[in-house]
């Protein structure tokens, strides 16, 4: 294997994958891809109901959260993905990009010129090959297949229409012209398959001479000299190599690898790195800071009949789940078993939705969650604006040392009591009328429950929902880590292209504006123009709107 690349692209998450091949579709250039997991090679990746299996550790890092003051002293599991495709590989495959106001927030808010949804909306839909819709909001040619839910079961339509009944209105698009209401969910699949970074984009590449990709080779540094990076460390098959990059190293290891690796690499916090043994490079203090992060709280029923996939917790029912999967593409193994949702408003005042609901055809899905022995639904409400800001550090200088993650979870009262407004509105969805040919009982927190013992509650179930991003933020002021064009500030020929670069968190799930990200970047590091500004509507308050109608 050659030692030298023009590009060296350190993580094969959905960033990665996309940013290696777009610069590989010019053959003049040569691009080196590595990820310290290995191949996606499990079907239980490629299968979307495998979703189930992959919060409890399938293909992860093993990382849990520093003891969270503002719940009690609890550690968090802490899923990050350590595979290749990153969390496309391993996520729940709901496609959302947010509100379009969270982007006008980056570029108007935080000086990151280019970066409004306006200037974004243009590389969503570069990447998405959406099989229904084919608009001014929706690409149906991309790489990513983006599907309707194929296997949602009949309380699906019932949850939709209780939170009608609630005063939430329906929407067939989450991703279209506005984003408040409720509705199913668009899903990152393609022929029944999960389509993640690697199917949509590094398979079609990945014979092309030019791009090498390598699995279980871990970055441990990123090599500098005179203020410009030249390469990288690796450790793999049992050596340690370096390989050399003639035009840029590109860090895309998420919003915990990315922080980590430029601190192992002495880019950071002066005082931080010296504390753990490490001599600093380049002193960056904003390198780490602004972790932001979706904390959520699930309300749990029973069903008053089999109206869940938790019917198929016995092996012979599973075993013909599968069957009928490899024979027909169909059945339950189609679904990532949350397909349905909603945005709304904890707060009435909130400029766009500020609470999204994930509706779960199941109970004990994800780790940590109860399951109940008959069949049951979850309902997971989730803050999508936290004022609360986090921090990721280093433990030591140890490559093989977890990193310090603390989220800081609530530490602003505002997350704690928009959070609890989330779950009264859950309990209150779960009630209405249209539910309750379904619904036999609320089993957590139970529908009598106090403010008290609901507060209780959230401190013992609270979780993240995975989402974790602005540990290298863009922007000028002190904190910010890179530029407008991802350049980290004060050392030549160094990006970071990923979810760690986002000023604020979107409001939703972040695999499809992560995605964006890298097709923006992969244009930047390119040298190409930048796509045209799309002109759009945008619907910028849901409840004036909906007040009219």
């Amino acid at each position: 294997m050659k030692q030298e690349f023009d590009y060296i692209i350190c993580g094969a998450g959905p960033a990665g994958c996309v940013i290696a091949a777009r610069l590989s579709e010019d053959p003049a250039v040569s691009v080196l891809l590595i990820e310290a997991g290995g191949p996606d090679n499990n079907r239980l990746f490629h299968w979307p109901a495998g979703f189930a299996k992959m919060t409890k550790g399938i293909a992860s890092w093993g990382w849990e959260t520093v003891p969270q003051k503002h719940l009690g002293g609890r550690v968090l599991w802490y899923t990050q993905a350590k595979v290749l495709g990153g969390g496309s590989t391993i996520n729940a495959q709901v496609y959302t990009r947010g509100n379009a106001l969270d982007y006008d927030e980056w570029e108007h808010a935080h000086g990151c010129t280019g970066w409004g949804y306006r200037h974004l909306l243009p590389y969503f839909k570069r990447a998405e090959g959406n099989e229904r819709f084919a608009n001014d909001y929706h690409g149906a040619d991309g790489p990513l297949g983006v599907c309707v839910p194929k296997s949602t079961l009949p309380i699906c339509e019932a949850f939709i229409k209780a939170c009608q009944q609630t005063g939430i209105p329906y929407n067939p698009d989450f991703n279209g012209r506005r984003q408040g209401g409720a509705g199913f969910y668009q899903l990152t699949q393609k022929d029944a398959r999960r389509a993640s970074a690697v199917t949509a984009y590094l398979k079609p590449a990945r014979d092309r001479p030019n791009l090498t990709h390598v699995t279980q080779s871990q970055v441990l540094r990123i090599c500098t000299e005179m203020g410009r990076a030249t390469g990288v460390e690796v450790a793999r098959d049992g050596q340690t190599q370096t390989f050399h990059a003639g035009s840029e190293v590109i860090v895309t290891s998420g919003a915990i690898g990315s922080p980590r690796l430029l601190m192992l690499s002495g880019i950071g916090p002066a005082d931080h790195l010296k504390s753990v043994g490490i001599t600093p490079v380049h002193d960056l203090k904003g390198v780490g800071e602004n972790l932001q992060d979706h904390i959520d709280i699930c309300v749990i029923c029973e069903c008053t009949g089999n109206h869940s996939y938790d019917r198929l917790k016995s092996p012979h029912r599973a075993a013909l789940a599968g069957l009928q999967y490899m024979l027909f593409k169909s059945g339950p193994v189609v679904s990532p078993l949350f397909e349905t949702g909603a945005f709304w408003y904890a707060n009435s005042d909130a400029r766009s939705p500020d609470i999204q609901f994930h509706f779960g055809q199941g109970s004990g899905i994800e780790k940590g969650i109860a399951k109940l022995d008959n069949p049951g639904v979850t309902l997971n409400s989730a803050n999508m604006r936290p004022r609360s800001r986090g921090t990721v550090r280093l433990a030591s200088n140890r490559h093989d040392d977890a990193p310090l993650i603390d989220p800081n979870f609530w530490a602003d009262p505002y997350d704690r009591n928009t959070s609890l407004t989330g779950l009264k509105m859950a309990q209150e969805i779960m009630r209405q009328p249209a539910l309750a040919d379904f619904i036999k009982a609320e089993r957590l927190p139970g529908s009598g429950a106090s403010d008290t013992e609901l507060l209780e509650y959230a401190y013992r179930m609270a979780k993240t929902d995975h989402h974790p991003v602005g540990t290298c933020k863009m922007g000028h002021d002190d904190f910010a880590v890179v530029t407008p064009e991802l350049r980290v500030h004060g050392i030549d020929g160094l990006r970071v292209c990923d979810s760690s670069v986002m000023p604020t968190i979107n409001s939703s799930n972040t695999n499809a504006p992560t995605i964006a990200i890298a097709e923006k970047a992969a244009d930047m590091i390119a040298g190409k123009p930048a796509l045209p500004a799309t002109v759009f509507e945008y619907e910028r308050n849901d409840l004036e709107r909906f007040a009219d109608t």
